[in-house]
């Protein structure tokens, strides 16, 4: 069993390849072409914020986005480098070495290599679901946090000032107000022309390749001014020549010091790159009709950066600029993402030389657009309008980002959010119900303006009883006898509670005692089977009577109300239930409802 699982884990490919057709592949090659050169200018960008040399993004969208594809479970997602994956390693790496350094380089291969193990280790393990422990808010905030970032760290390139672009938000607006006054205005003509160039393009001519052209329109501007005013007056730095050679091997740092300091960073990155990718590719998924395995998609993550950490790249998640790109160019299988690794190799050789004359504020006018296109401003203005919980752990997430370390954020993020779940799991729902004397059919209603039974209460419970909870239950338990000693009997309606743990039940069994001490009861309403089965599992249901369950409230206030003090109900005039109006001689039939 256990090589039968390992063996569909890293053989996914073997079920769908076969019946890929030859009109697929022509389909999958004309979007792999589209994905090949989008990449080229986003490679760049990304390296440059992740503190990496230039043509270390464009390695990372090769052999990760190929291994991805062939070991995913998703037809359409394409792996790569990312805005958020790069600017967190940056975050992480930037106070241990110096960017584009080796000792940085080597930093972030074992940071790969640490993730893609992670990742690998969490799918192997099935663990698919872990990712919805991360909100939609955490996502949102801290992607809005990084694009704050993103474009915070690339002043200095877009103004052509001497400024550190590392460090927290704060630090870098303080260094870069004090250096306003030095501004290159040639740079910042370059990077305002890619910026405006690439504006006009996304807004008025959405089909063309707007990234691509804005940094053509940037380098012509800088070459411009370069042979009008020669370099050393306009100061405008280039990218410089990309090496024309295929990714080199390369190997990860794996002493135990290195591990060890980071451990915390490549846990946090493995959890966001995960929920990055898997929710890309759910989403296109639901899209193309058909359906992902998060398990197995943890497992093509994992390879796709064990592999990447040896073939110099750092590291790669799902995109989804060019996941979205592949599925509308008319993308039907992972071939699709394949054929964009390996074409990228041959943009690589060919036109890598040409990166002499890209600009390195153009560069930083790029970046602004990523940055820009970052911002989800649709999501987060339903998040702020819908729940002041989701908007509570969306600003947090968003303001760690800006002002602690970015994988913090995450944590912060991801904690708040089980705080805040766990709080409200642990606060059920508890509320008296009467039937409605104005209804039709009587059915129950929890209006507390409607009289109830002197000795029998109806309360329903809405959610799951445990160790979390318990208190409140007994709490309310205890509530009821102390304020209304005369109702002996308490009927819960638990068609809401879909489980009950040992603390829980014993809950139910102590309340039943002290109801039987009374001379009255404890009843069970409409209990699902999950309930029926866990109490019977933990053997409560002696101890509760298993003949005070009733599977509708008709049966069990007929029940129920045989059991009721007849001097009592003598004297009473509320007519609660069809049986009080029996026996007063009223006419009735029992209602449906109850």
């Amino acid at each position: 069993m256990l090589n039968s699982t390992l063996w569909e884990a890293f053989t996914p490919f073997t079920k769908w390849a076969p019946r890929v057709t030859r009109d697929d592949l022509q389909r999958d090659l004309v979007a792999g072409i589209t994905g090949a050169l989008v990449v080229l200018p986003q490679g760049v960008a990304f390296a440059s914020i992740a503190g990496m040399p230039p043509e270390y993004g464009l390695y990372a969208g090769i052999v990760p986005a190929i291994v991805a594809a062939l070991f995913g479970s998703s037809r359409h997602l394409v792996s790569g480098p990312t805005t958020a994956a790069s600017i967190v390693l940056f975050s992480a790496l930037s106070v241990q070495a110096v960017p584009e350094s080796a000792q940085y380089v080597t930093l972030a291969l074992t940071l790969t290599f640490m993730v893609g193990l992670f990742e690998l280790a969490l799918g192997l393990a099935r663990m698919g679901a872990l990712v919805n422990f991360i909100s939609h808010s955490v996502v949102v905030g801290f992607t809005a946090g990084a694009a704050v970032l993103i474009a915070a760290k690339q002043l200095k390139h877009f103004f052509g000032i001497e400024m550190p672009s590392g460090g927290h938000l704060h630090h870098i607006l303080i260094a870069f107000v004090e250096q306003i006054d030095r501004l290159n205005p040639y740079v910042t003509s370059v990077a305002a022309a890619t910026l405006l160039s690439g504006i006009l393009l996304k807004i008025f001519a959405r089909r063309i390749p707007y990234l691509i052209v804005s940094m053509v329109v940037g380098s012509l501007v800088g070459v411009f001014l370069n042979a009008r005013f020669g370099q050393e007056v306009t100061g405008i730095a280039t990218v410089g020549a990309l090496p024309t050679h295929l990714p080199p091997l390369s190997a990860p740092d794996l002493t135990f010091d290195t591990i060890k300091e980071l451990a915390p960073t490549a846990l946090a990155m493995t959890l966001f790159a995960l929920t990055e990718a898997v929710s890309i590719g759910r989403s296109l998924a639901a899209r193309g009709g058909y359906r992902i395995n998060g398990s197995q998609e943890f497992v093509g993550q994992g390879l796709s950066n064990i592999f990447g950490a040896f073939f110099s790249g750092y590291v790669a998640t799902g995109s989804f600029n060019r996941s979205g790109l592949n599925y509308e160019a008319g993308a039907r299988t992972p071939f699709a993402a394949v054929f964009a690794g390996g074409l990228l190799m041959v943009v690589l050789l060919f036109v890598a030389p040409l990166a002499v004359y890209l600009p390195k504020a153009t560069m930083a006018g790029l970046l602004f657009l990523v940055a820009w296109g970052l911002f989800d401003f649709k999501e987060i203005g339903h998040i702020l309008k819908a729940s002041g919980r989701e908007t509570a752990v969306l600003l947090v997430t968003f303001f760690s980002a800006l002002f602690l370390e970015l994988e913090l954020a995450i944590f912060a993020g991801v904690m708040l959010s089980l705080i805040m779940y766990l709080e409200r799991v642990s606060k059920p729902t508890i509320r008296r119900q009467v039937p409605d004397p104005y209804g039709a059919k009587r059915v129950f209603v929890s209006d507390p303006a409607l009289p109830e039974c002197p000795q029998l209460r109806f309360a329903q419970i809405d959610g799951s009883i445990f160790f979390g909870n318990v208190n409140r239950v007994e709490d309310t338990f205890d509530l009821y006898r102390n304020t209304h000693p005369d109702q002996k009997h308490l009927a819960i309606v638990a068609q809401a509670i879909r489980f009950v743990d040992l603390q829980g039940a014993e809950a139910f069994v102590d309340e039943a005692k002290k109801r039987k001490e009374m001379g009255g009861g404890l009843y069970i309403v409409n209990a699902q089977i999950p309930l029926w089965e866990i109490l019977e599992s933990l053997g409560s249901l002696d101890d509760i009577n298993e003949k005070h369950f009733f599977q509708g409230k008709t049966a069990a206030v007929h029940a129920i109300y045989q059991k009721l003090d007849k001097t009592v109900c003598k004297g009473c005039n509320q007519r609660i239930f069809t049986e009080c109006m029996w026996d007063h001689g009223v006419r009735g039939k029992p209602a449906p409802g109850e």
